[in-house]
């Protein structure tokens, strides 16, 4: 019987029957997000997502994740605006302009931000930390979407990098965001934050991106093309996404927690809060490859059956991904108890709006 587990947590799902493990009863952040996580992932229709909403402890003011997310994604692309400027060689500094300017969501930094103010830091403190986390993701979709890799032709709407200027310009654009991340977050930070923070985030984020993250799990994800899924199981791809997705999901949380000054224990909660929404990422990822249109997604659908890729439908099917959906979801959850409800409300939201995602 295939299983797969997720580290430092309790939640498993089988292969075969439904046997899931009792999760401890959220009701009290649960009622901060009026999102039905089960209406969203099993809605085949075109409509919008509802963003989340949460009211404080008073009942009288409603969170809006919708303009929250809005903010602070403007917020990010102004500042990475700002860290990109069009210098000599300006080919290569299009090129990263191009992918690392295109939109997208910003759901690393905007992670990176929200952990930080859970804790007690602001927006300031924790922007070099979003930006850099912000360019290591847009270097890994550069590189992702080459030939070599995915060989992808669009991304967030438009011809990917190497459509664009070349697949030798490309892999440079991606190498050089690597290289820009550790710098702006180590030049941006200093005056803001103590440097011994500011060095366990250094080594914390490259952790999240090398051969024990980032960079194993795209491997492992390479070498499992084409194969038969029968002779894999879930154990591989739950190693492939806590590596390739989740780790720097997992960064961003943790880069956050230790720019605001969080404690040990307000590390770990959101190391493992950050590991269930990544995974989480993953599942909705899957599903929605197979379930919306090029159109809808902004990118190529179909390109993970089209290249024999392990996803979650595949092996389990598309009912119990949704359904592990949802739990990893209410896992996320539970380790935001403990902390201020008020402040943990962006970070219930965020788990609500990855699961209800529809691109």
């Amino acid at each position: 019987m295939a299983s797969i587990h997720l580290s430092s947590s309790s939640l498993f799902i089988q292969s075969r029957g439904r046997r899931y493990n009792s999760i401890s009863s959220v009701k009290s952040l649960q009622k901060r997000t009026v999102l039905s996580l089960s209406s969203v992932l099993t809605s085949q229709g075109g409509g919008h997502m509802i963003p989340p909403e949460g009211k404080s402890n008073n009942g009288n003011s409603a969170f809006d994740f919708k303009s929250y997310m809005i903010r602070k994604a403007e917020s990010v692309s102004a500042a990475l605006d700002v860290s990109v400027p069009l210098l000599k060689p300006l080919t290569i500094q299009e090129a990263v302009r191009y992918s690392l300017l295109a939109g997208g969501k910003r759901v690393r930094p905007l992670l990176c931000i929200a952990a930080c103010e859970l804790v007690g830091g602001d927006e300031a403190i924790a922007m070099s930390a979003a930006c850099a986390v912000e360019m290591i993701h847009t270097s890994s979709l550069i590189h992702d979407d080459l030939p070599c890799m995915d060989n992808a032709d669009l991304r967030r709407g438009k011809p990917t990098n190497h459509k664009v200027f070349g697949e030798d310009m490309a892999v440079l654009a991606g190498d050089a965001l690597l290289a820009s991340a550790f710098e702006h977050m180590t030049m941006v930070s200093s005056g803001l934050v103590a440097p011994e923070r500011t060095v366990r985030a250094v080594i914390e984020l490259a952790k999240a991106i090398g051969t024990k993250g980032l960079v194993a799990g795209q491997v492992i994800d390479l070498c499992s093309a084409g194969l038969n899924p029968d002779d894999i199981g879930l154990e591989r791809l739950e190693f492939i996404h806590l590596h390739k997705t989740a780790a720097l999901l997992e960064a961003a949380a943790v880069l956050g927690v230790i720019m605001g000054g969080g404690t040990e224990e307000e590390i770990e909660k959101l190391r493992k809060y950050a590991r269930c929404i990544g995974l989480l990422f993953q599942v909705v990822d899957d599903i929605l490859d197979i379930t919306k249109s090029t159109e809808e997604l902004g990118k190529t659908a179909g390109t993970d059956a089209m290249t024999g890729k392990l996803t979650y439908p595949r092996l389990i099917g598309l009912e119990r991904s949704r359904e592990f959906a949802e739990k990893l979801s209410r896992e996320a959850m539970e380790q935001l108890q403990g902390f201020d409800p008020d402040k943990a409300v962006p970070l219930v939201a965020l788990a609500s709006y990855i699961a209800g995602r529809h691109n």
